[in-house]
């Protein structure tokens, strides 16, 4: 059978592997507890870097100075965003006063504030939803164009760029014309690769903490556009620039954390495992590119209520007590590359 017959063959839905199940719950109930003792260090030196790399960019001009200060900026406001990844997860009492200090130091000076996520990415992990045309972050891009991949990418160049006109524009047009705010919601208000998506208005508590967080990110993005008249472009173009860095890499994560073989049908849990990612040591440089657990993708979507510092040793309990042939370790692979190529020749049968 050839890799396009493969794909597009119908499919029997997988049954789920209830000793996997069973083992993935019991063998990380010790272990299932976020650790302020991690996260706020963690997250807080990852800003502080991020923030120093972007002024050495902004302020040297010795070019292999600029150019050291650029890869740290970018890594290390990457690894800080992540953390809008377990805001979506970690119990609303775990962390107290860290959604906060997340939204005031991380997401709403990088335009992205922690509503564009929570809300929605929980839809991502639903056992009826994940897949379907209702999973705001799946596309089946293994069955699609060539031409999808290069593109897919290209468009998180635009990223910074385009919040900025949201918070900035779209936003504070939205309170006069309610047309323009519903269409601004549905359309361009979550972290969505799915162009079918459409967002629910929000409701009791959390229309009133998104009430506040777009306040504060259209007061600093109208605040950013009126910025040049005092600092001139440079500042802001260097910014954005960063951030499009940021966006393009975490755009490649999103191309490896899934197969994305699923043409639109509901999944077993176990299915869904196996449509997903874990790219477990010895691989060296899945931290810098899959920070904060994201390595261990399918793992996540076994246990999404697990913290990204324990997903390491879940990993490797279940991996002892299942072995690298079973069902579990069929979700591993060994680097990044790899993936990149599975994917390009799976689109490239399509042509």
């Amino acid at each position: 059978m050839t890799v396009q017959e493969s794909l597009t063959a119908p499919r029997t839905p997988i049954p789920d592997d209830m000793e996997m199940l069973r083992a993935a719950v019991e063998l990380s109930r010790d272990i299932s507890f976020a650790d302020p003792r991690i996260y706020w260090p963690d997250m807080l030196l990852c800003a502080a870097v991020g923030y120093a790399g972007m002024a050495g960019v902004i302020l040297w001009h010795n070019p292999l100075a600029v150019a050291a200060a650029a890869v740290v900026a970018v890594l290390a406001l990457y690894r800080a965003l992540l953390f809008i990844h377990e805001l979506t997860h970690i119990h609303r009492d775990a962390l107290p006063g860290f959604r906060l200090a997340w939204n005031l130091i991380v997401g709403i000076p990088l335009l992205i504030p922690s509503f564009m996520y929570e809300g929605t990415h929980t839809l991502h992990h639903a056992r009826t939803r994940y897949g379907t045309r209702e999973d705001p972050e799946y596309l089946p891009l293994a069955l699609m164009k060539p031409w999808s991949l290069p593109v897919f990418i290209l468009l998180a160049l635009l990223l910074p760029f385009g919040l900025l006109l949201r918070s900035a524009v779209l936003v504070p047009l939205g309170v006069v014309l309610p047309p323009l705010r519903r269409l601004v919601w549905e359309r361009v208000s979550c972290l969505s690769i799915n162009p079918n998506f459409l967002r629910r208005a929000p409701e009791g508590a959390f229309a009133r903490m998104v009430f506040w967080q777009e306040l504060g990110a259209s007061v600093w993005a109208i605040a950013l556009l009126a910025s040049p008249h005092w600092l001139g472009w440079r500042p802001l173009l260097i910014g954005l620039s960063l951030l499009s860095a940021v966006a393009v890499l975490n755009q490649i994560r999103t191309l490896v954390a899934h197969l994305w073989e699923n043409g639109g049908a509901v999944m077993t849990v176990t299915g869904q495992y196996l449509d997903s990612v874990n790219v477990p040591p010895p691989e060296l440089f899945a931290p810098l590119w899959a920070p904060v657990g994201l390595r261990y993708h399918a793992l996540h979507h076994l246990l999404p209520s697990v913290p990204y510092h324990a997903l390491g040793e879940a990993h490797r309990r279940l991996s002892a007590h299942l072995g690298q042939d079973s069902t579990y370790g069929r979700a591993s692979y060994p680097r990044l590359y790899g993936l990149v190529k599975r994917l390009a020749l799976s689109t490239m049968a399509f042509r």
